[in-house]
């Protein structure tokens, strides 16, 4: 990241080879059109060009600031193609900026690709064991980018109703990886 930083071309392709495929991956699931999803992930990988300067440099980690990035912009994608962000809120450095640059307190837990790749099968497991309705409206949130009022506009429920859903299943699948 400081070789990029650096305008180093090298560092970003060694970058781009070591997470692209699964950053691809994640983009995917949120972005279902192969060609939306490739233009997404170029366009991280621009970001990273771009903005290397905003990742935290003393405490960070690259594989959890490239999936947020990418997942953020997935999400924009689709808000956007769904039409629910009005056209007043116009895609400039500000809110690339504010909605879709990670930013994560000091004292998170860093968490590498070798890592998340071997707690793979213990959160498939925690996921498995959450209801059909609380997995639903996690991937509502997650991978569709839908908002809490939105989820309850779609579910025809109470937007208090949907905000319980959502902590409830976030407690249980923090609760079913801690058992795991």
């Amino acid at each position: 990241m400081r070789e990029i930083a650096n305008f180093e071309s090298r560092a970003l392709e060694e970058l781009y080879d070591r997470y692209s495929p699964l950053l691809y991956t994640l983009i995917k699931k949120i972005v279902p059109d192969e060609v939306t999803a490739e233009k997404v992930l170029v366009d991280v990988f621009v970001i990273v060009w771009r903005k290397t300067y905003k990742f935290n440099f003393s405490h960070g980690n690259v594989y959890s600031w490239l999936v947020t990035l990418a997942r953020n912009k997935a999400v924009d994608v689709v808000r956007r193609n769904r039409h629910s962000l009005s056209a007043s809120q116009i895609y400039d450095e500000d809110y690339e900026d504010y909605f879709i640059i990670p930013t994560f307190p000091p004292d998170m837990d860093s968490l590498d690709l070798n890592t998340a790749i071997s707690l793979k099968p213990k959160i498939e497991r925690a996921l498995t064991k959450l209801t059909d309705t609380q997995k639903y409206v996690l991937h509502l949130a997650y991978y569709e980018g839908y908002t809490i009022d939105e989820i309850a506009e779609k579910l025809n429920i109470p937007i208090e109703t949907v905000r319980n859903k959502v902590m409830n299943a976030l407690h249980n699948f923090r609760d079913n990886l801690t058992r795991e």
